[in-house]
């Protein structure tokens, strides 16, 4: 019986040693200065599993929050760090840096506003992309760089990818709010926000800032610039919006992905995706 103590405890022990080593790390409170919003601004980090022990470069996937959540809602609601090392565990997934973005702070979007005086997106860009890809082992190039989001987080996935498809090779847009649907509705919002603003800079952002009108903007050059994966929920509030969006891009001819599958605009159905998205994003991280 000692003897198999003796021989057991150390199998114990390696087996406790490489199952540390197949879990990636979590950082949901890290934060930057940001000039643009004249504040400090949060963000969640995922790592994968053999971060810490490479000396190797990854892709990296912004993945955004819903409207409510913060820079931890995939964390806490979305169990990241879980489904992220099960993928990769599993092989569905290459190993990949996973940046969450606080949009919840402020003022609440990833939109600059239609004052030009709240500019998320500016600092999106110009802040916490180049800050994130210096401060972790981030391969920088286009091939390597992909964002998700879910609901208004999806809304920020369509507008950066459309607005920059020189910079994300993927994106996959989740139960997403694509803006107001029409000019009049854009209208309508200015109006509740007591804003006094003219009809022609209203207009003008309508287009600038709604899904459907940016994806008929989208010139022919880049129609394939972008792997598009777009999934939502048959019982979703927002399935007209995605519906629309999904007309408009077979008549522009944009490849896409669209998938309605069982549920609703809620985190059952958005952890049931997240492993989707690891994987499409992975296929063009890979090469063939």
């Amino acid at each position: 019986m000692a003897f198999m103590k003796k021989i057991l405890l150390p199998l114990l022990l390696l087996a406790g040693l490489l199952a540390t080593a197949q879990s990636g790390k979590v950082m949901d409170n890290v934060s930057l200065k940001s000039k643009i919003l004249n504040m400090d601004r949060k963000y969640a980090v995922y790592l994968p599993p053999d971060y810490e022990t490479s000396q190797r470069s990854y892709p990296v996937l912004y993945l955004l929050h819903g409207s409510g959540d913060d820079q931890t809602g995939w964390v806490q609601f979305g169990e990241v760090l879980r489904i992220a090392d099960k993928a990769i565990g599993e092989g569905v997934s290459t190993p990949m840096v996973i940046i969450m973005p606080d949009a919840n702070t402020g003022q609440r979007g990833y939109h600059n506003d239609i004052q030009g005086k709240w500019r998320y997106e500016d600092f999106f860009f110009s802040e916490l992309m180049p800050h994130v890809e210096k401060t972790y082992r981030i391969k920088g190039e286009k091939r390597y760089r992909a964002i998700a989001g879910l609901s208004m987080g999806g809304y920020g996935s369509f507008l950066y990818a459309l607005r920059r498809p020189d910079l994300f090779t993927a994106a996959a847009p989740l139960s997403a709010w694509v803006g107001p649907l029409t000019e009049e509705d854009t209208k309508r919002w200015v109006r509740q926000q007591e804003l006094k603003i003219a009809d022609t800079t209203v207009n003008r952002y309508h287009r600038q800032q709604t899904v459907l009108e940016l994806v008929k903007s989208v010139p022919d050059s880049v129609k394939g610039a972008v792997r598009w994966y777009i999934d939502c929920g048959d019982d979703d509030f927002l399935y007209e919006g995605n519906s629309l969006l999904h007309i408009a891009m077979k008549k522009k001819e944009i490849p896409h992905e669209f998938r309605i599958r069982e549920g609703a605009h809620n985190w059952t159905y958005w952890r049931e995706s997240l492993p989707v998205v690891l994987e499409f994003v992975s296929r063009g991280f890979h090469q063939y």
